[in-house]
């Protein structure tokens, strides 16, 4: 038999097992439309290389005379991004970089859940808690064996996904795609209370990892490609659920929903950015992803992602406040207090995508960092409000030309590149912020400003002419063309003194420690552990799942481990389909 044939027959075998895989992913909680784009993803993924990467050295960064302050947290990681000022810096230090050879894979906890498997995983009270779409789950972090899994039977369209939950007080808090958020007993999974922050019979998605604070849990809500969907956010008390207060971060109409008292906007200036016409709602600014609270000034900083039509500019003239920037509230009140806007003119879908890392540099700076899809790093100064730098750490490439209706243009980073959900890390030691971003570049082309009459309300409004729904996002570049990569940053000036490329895209979190080692995953279920100083691999595991989720390191008993949320489904990342699991390592006997 020739080699086209036996290729064929392969092909043909991972078709019918996709088949097959779409129904089981049916079966176990998804929906028709993403089991059916499983088939594709067995066929596409059947030639994907091994992992490789590729490491340059600028200048190997110096460990300053930094001490590590004691842990508060004796070894938890207790928010999505550890603390809720999110610097994702873990203090443990028994897995260093000279003992990192060593590390072993302990346990392993498989969910069963074909789907968009984005949790990050926290650790507290001796258990670590995770989510699926569906399903919130408490397993032993030192075995990985399970305490309590609870299920709600929701809805879950338009892909099935959830990135996490909050802890505060015994309490573990989660959303689900039925518009509650819901809290749990952090030892035996009781539902605690449940409260609706739906909008009537509109359809708005809830997939973001709460984050909560003195009391309050505080989430955004996502839909903002849909056509008549405005962000919003929300402060609850953490005891009861009861919404204190919600805040839209683009102007809301009369017939929005009101939960609580509205936070106070500047609502001309918001108003005078949109210069929609009669017929043409104002739509987006929708939350994908976690927030981050600063301890000491009780502000709230909100990610707040694009503006719809995503790609047809024409139709909503203005700067389209807030879309695309990173908006400051009052906890208290949802208050605004300032924004930093960075993306005033954006038709690309660049959303502000993940939570901002709060650190203080070497030099003694307070800054907030953060790593947008439109591929570079910024850092503002807390205070003066001064934006630092901005400095691309992905491919940028054909970033200025209009879209045009007939015409298709390519540009770097694509709809779906750049920096995804998770967040940039800052090392203290090394005074360094890594980021963790795709290269993927893609073509658009827009339909005409009539579309707006063509869509219902609620209908994805993202303005591509394709009738292709997999290229609603644009038509991305072939999948042996991306890549990801991971840049380590000097905090002070946002240059980098050395950076990684990586032949899948990183999407999933990037996690340093005291350990003098940082922590990563790929797409293409490749986990890498590095020297922090200058990006020497000192680990590589192959999980045969793409890594989209969390990276957490924590400590049981006195030892050190790290987490990893492996196992991405998702018709828009061509990997091969698995089902999504958590992986403990550790310096260890296995069990």
């Amino acid at each position: 038999m020739g080699w086209k044939k036996i290729v064929g027959s392969i092909i043909g075998v991972g078709a019918v097992v996709g088949l097959a895989g779409a129904g089981v992913t049916y079966a176990i909680g998804s929906n028709p439309i993403f089991g059916g784009a499983m088939v594709l993803n067995y066929i596409a993924a059947f030639n994907n290389p091994p992992g490789e990467i590729k490491v340059e050295l600028r200048k190997a960064a110096e460990a300053g005379d930094v001490a590590i302050a004691d842990d508060p947290l004796s070894g938890q990681w207790a928010s999505y991004n550890r603390t809720a000022s999110a610097d994702r810096f873990s203090p443990l230090s028994q897995i260093t970089s000279e003992n990192a050879n060593g590390l072993k894979v302990l346990c392993t906890y498989d969910t069963g859940r074909y789907e968009a498997f984005e949790t990050n995983m926290i650790m507290v009270e001796g258990a670590l808690i995770g989510t699926t779409a569906r399903d919130i789950f408490s397993i032993n972090p030192e075995n990985c064996n399970e305490n309590w899994r609870v299920s709600r039977d929701v809805t879950l369209f338009p892909l099935p996904g959830n990135r996490g939950v909050a802890y505060i007080d015994g309490k573990v808090i989660r959303a689900f795609n039925d518009a509650y958020l819901r809290a749990f007993d952090v030892k035996t999974g009781k539902q605690l209370w449940e409260t609706y922050l739906g909008d009537k019979n509109r359809k708005i998605w809830f997939t973001a990892a709460p984050v909560a604070a003195n009391g309050m849990v505080f989430f955004g809500t996502a839909g903002g490609d849909m056509k008549d969907i405005r962000g919003r956010v929300y402060g609850l008390d953490a005891n009861t659920g009861e919404v204190k207060w919600q805040t839209f971060t683009v102007p809301m109409a009369e017939k929005d929903t009101k939960h609580a008292p509205l936070g106070k906007m500047p609502d001309e200036m918001m108003r005078a950015s949109w210069r929609n016409a009669p017929d043409v709602p104002i739509s987006g600014g929708g939350l994908w992803t976690s927030l981050t609270v600063d301890p000491e000034t009780g502000y709230l900083f909100v990610p707040v992602g694009n503006p719809a039509p995503d790609f047809v500019k024409s139709l909503r003239p203005g700067s389209n406040l807030f879309t695309n920037t990173l908006l400051v509230l009052d906890t208290n009140t949802g208050n605004y207090v300032k924004h930093f806007a960075i993306m005033p003119d954006d038709w690309h879908d660049w959303d502000v995508s993940n939570p901002p890392t709060l650190v203080t540099t070497r030099a003694g700076r307070k800054i907030v960092a953060f790593q947008p899809k439109d591929g570079h790093l910024y850092g503002f100064d807390r205070d003066s409000n001064e934006q630092l730098y901005r400095k691309p750490v992905t491919k940028v490439e054909n970033v200025e030309e209009e879209f045009k209706v007939g015409k298709e243009v390519h540009f770097c980073p694509g709809p779906v590149g750049g920096g995804e959900w998770n967040s940039a890390a800052f090392d203290p030691r090394n005074n360094l912020i890594f980021t963790g971003q795709v290269e993927w570049c893609a073509k658009v082309k827009i339909m005409s400003d009539t579309l707006s009459e063509d869509i219902p309300d609620g209908g994805p409004w993202f303005g591509a002419a394709y009738v292709d729904p997999m290229k609603a996002v644009g038509r991305r570049d072939p999948h042996d063309e991306w890549g990801g990569w991971i840049y380590a940053s000097d905090a002070d000036s946002g240059e980098w003194a050395w950076r990684a490329r990586t032949n899948y895209p990183i999407v999933g979190a990037v996690t340093p420690t005291a350990g003098g080692i940082v922590a990563f995953g790929d797409m293409g279920g490749n986990f890498y552990v590095m020297n922090a100083n200058d990006g020497e691999v000192l680990w590589k595991h192959d999980f045969g799942g793409g890594i989209g989720g969390g990276v957490i390191s924590y400590a049981i008993n006195g030892t050190q481990r790290i987490a990893v949320a492996a196992g991405i489904s998702h018709p828009v990342w061509p990997v091969w389909p698995t089902t999504g699991k958590i992986a403990v390592l550790g310096l260890g006997e296995t069990n």
